[in-house]
């Protein structure tokens, strides 16, 4: 089966950190770009940040850059997103996609994940 799989999200004060992983399972995920998305209730999905397949190349919305970090490792067919300085505006469901290499940093996506909530809140 083809598929992602996000954990790592829940539930943090104002000023904190997570890391959310993404795990693929069924394909190698070193062949394709990585993007994060989330979606705010009421809102339209955004784009968060993406990595090329090699890693090289990596971009952020400007709403989280400084403050998120987006890696890689294809040894272990994963890809990190560590958000510190978390705020509450930053709250949404955290979805991982994956874009064949052409196709990278974009919304043409052939996997997606099922989605991690983060919730930003005292």
């Amino acid at each position: 089966q083809l598929q992602l799989v996000e954990s790592g999200g829940g539930l943090v004060q104002p000023g904190g950190s997570l890391t959310l992983s993404c795990a693929a399972s069924g394909f190698t995920l070193a062949n394709y770009g990585v993007s994060w998305f989330r979606q705010a209730p009421g809102k339209e999905r955004e784009g968060v940040s993406c990595i090329s397949s090699s890693g090289r190349s990596t971009s952020y919305a400007d709403s989280v850059k400084g403050r998120f970090t987006i890696s890689r490792d294809n040894a272990k067919n994963t890809v990190s997103l560590q958000m510190n300085s978390l705020k509450p505006e930053d709250t949404a469901i955290y979805y991982c996609a994956a874009s064949l290499p052409q196709y990278y940093c974009s919304d043409d996506v052939k996997y997606w994940g099922q989605g991690t909530q983060v919730t930003v809140s005292s």
